[in-house]
């Protein structure tokens, strides 16, 4: 079920389009993003690197720094422990190049999705002291390892911990109480008595910051560290954090870096996905290099990734790129065999607002793919559980509406681990309470009707008139476009369909030539909703209007398009078309 919602948001958009040198259409779309005051708008559109928030302004910067510099003078060895994804692969490489750098006795170990699991445990801490490791800094994890702090600690090790992650808490009488680690420092935005402006950066951003506030407390300028955040940009589009305040402008400048990286490993990913460097923007992040780095923590070992940063030679660098990207077209094949299934049984619970899926024999490791797949096909928070040796593990991806890690809060008896934070998490459990777990998260949400329809927000109506070269290139000013600042939406009805030609190898492209009421013209096109698209067209104008419009022919086909511009070059010429995602 879907509902399109035109935004209705006032504002004095000429006056805002005039004081900041915008159309007034981009001065709509812009508040349309509750982006209001003239600060804001500032920022937004003229965001420069040197206003990132101070290191300073995080909850124990000063303690975590003055122990690494103690450490390194006194050449204690350090370990690195960061997590397995892509944003504890970027944040473990800033902290272990840096501290390098820096001349400290450093090392990284990435744990085992399967054998170790998230985060520091027992097992790696009591590996570290045998290995004669004075301090462990963590890195995109450890706010949630309180049992294994007090081990560390009861070994006489010092224990750093900079994480982005939920604080864990207990609620008694209505109150949270917040359990933090009894680190010797915790560097996490979302502590309580945290003063950090902005709560939503990822790990890669606090590892950043804390070797800012190094370089700093050292004399140095802190700009000195800004060649980092090419992978601090990486790490996060790939976590999907909200790209606003200074995670905006960190994506922004890091994507700059990126087309012109040094990394010899990163050009090998590069060249192997067959990206053009110049070119590359959030969605390959997000949905080509991004997969590919995480592929290797998936299917494999994460250390292969980290590996690939640190790569100085051209050669091994194109044979591990080249080995990530097997491993990532391997995980999708497994990833949509699991999806298969997936919707296979959610059809079975289709009364449930919260959907818990158990796929016995699904690599674990694609548990969370999958459950963003049936999350987007039935806009539902979906949890999809798979068997291990000895329990039940899974991952789970929510709605907005729906704080997933509130609710398993509610419920944490049942878990032998959890944790993540609105919009994601991660849990484990006996296989006994499988059953239990959908009963109780189903029987304690307050889910409405109403949240579980799917609500597509259209910027404003746009004639074709209105679809310039200027406009669309005004719309770079936006860029880059992600979570929080998702790319505009734009509508138009009564859209003639002249022609239709299906293109690709697999038929997965649709070419169309698109008339309004007044009869300007403009192509159109449609990306993977190919067969959604001819079943419409098929269902509700009949087969005979379908094969004119496929044979160029007069026909009766009028469609309503949620589309964003572009402008498509080929063979040296420039066409203003129309990429639609939506259609009634």
């Amino acid at each position: 079920m879907e509902k399109w919602i035109v935004f209705a948001k006032k504002a004095d958009f000429n006056q805002i389009a005039k004081k900041y040198n915008i159309s007034p259409m981009l001065a709509r779309i812009i508040r349309n993003k509750d982006i209001i005051e003239d600060k804001d708008i500032k920022e937004y559109l003229y965001g420069d690197i040197n206003e990132l928030n101070s290191p300073w302004l995080l909850k124990d910067m000063e303690k975590a720094v003055e122990i690494i510099k103690i450490k390194i003078s006194q050449q204690n060895k350090i370990r690195i422990i960061c997590d397995y994804d892509i944003d504890g692969i970027c944040s473990g490489y800033i902290l272990l190049d840096s501290l390098e750098k820096l001349g400290a006795n450093v090392d990284i170990v990435v744990p085992h999705r399967i054998e170790d699991g998230y985060g520091i445990n027992k097992d790696l801490i009591k590996k570290a002291y045998d290995d004669g490791v004075d301090t462990i800094l963590t890195c995109d994890n450890g706010i949630a390892a309180y049992e294994q702090v007090e081990y560390a600690k009861s070994l006489g090790m010092t224990i750093v911990i900079t994480d982005h992650h939920e604080v864990p808490f207990e609620e008694k009488d209505g109150t949270k109480e917040y359990i933090v680690p009894n680190a010797d420092a915790v560097v996490n935005p979302k502590q309580a008595d945290c003063e950090y402006p902005f709560k939503e950066i990822c790990g890669a951003t606090v590892a950043y910051k804390l070797i800012t506030a190094i370089i700093n407390s050292m004399g140095r300028e802190m700009s000195s560290t800004n060649y980092l955040l090419e992978y601090v940009a990486i790490a996060t589009i790939g976590d999907v954090v909200e790209l606003q305040n200074e995670n905006r402008i960190i994506v922004k400048y890091g994507l700059d870096l990126l087309r012109k990286s040094k990394n010899i490993g990163l050009n090998a990913l590069i060249d192997a996905c067959k990206l053009n460097k110049n070119i590359i923007d959030s969605y390959h992040i997000g949905f080509v290099i991004g997969p590919c780095l995480n592929a290797s923590g998936r299917l494999d070992t994460a250390r292969k990734a980290v590996a690939l940063l640190r790569e100085k030679n051209q050669d091994k660098a194109k044979d591990i790129a080249t080995e990530l990207v097997e491993l990532n077209d391997e995980r999708k094949k497994l990833t949509e065999v699991g999806t298969k299934k997936a919707i296979e049984q959610a059809e079975n619970y289709k009364e449930d607002k919260v959907l818990v899926i158990y796929l016995k024999d699904c690599h674990e490791s694609i548990a969370g793919i999958i459950a963003g797949r049936i999350r987007e096909k039935y806009n539902k928070p979906c949890f999809v559980l798979t068997k291990t040796a000895t329990e039940v593990k899974g991952s789970g991806r929510s709605i907005e509406e729906y704080d997933m890690y509130k609710e398993l809060s509610r419920i944490k008896e049942l878990f032998t681990k959890f944790g993540g934070h609105k919009l994601a998490a991660g849990l484990s459990l006996p296989l006994e309470n499988v059953d239990i777990l959908r009963e109780k998260l189903n029987q304690l949400t307050t889910l409405t009707d109403d949240d579980l329809c799917s609500k597509v927000w259209i910027d404003m109506q746009l004639p074709i008139p209105y679809i310039t070269k200027e406009f669309v290139n005004e719309l770079e000013k936006l860029k880059p476009f992600g979570k929080g600042n998702e790319k505009p939406c734009f509508a138009e009805k009564n859209l003639k369909v002249k022609n239709l030609k299906i293109l690709g190898k697999e038929g997965n492209v649709i070419k169309l030539s698109l008339r309004d009421e007044n009869n300007y013209e403009i192509p159109g096109i449609i990306f993977s909703r190919t067969s959604e698209f001819m079943e419409f067209v098929t269902n509700k104008f009949g087969n005979e209007e379908v094969k004119k419009a496929l044979r160029g022919m007069d026909n009766n086909i009028t469609i309503m398009a949620v589309f964003y511009p572009n402008i498509n070059e080929y063979n040296g010429n420039t066409q203003l078309q129309l990429v639609i995602n939506r259609f009634s």
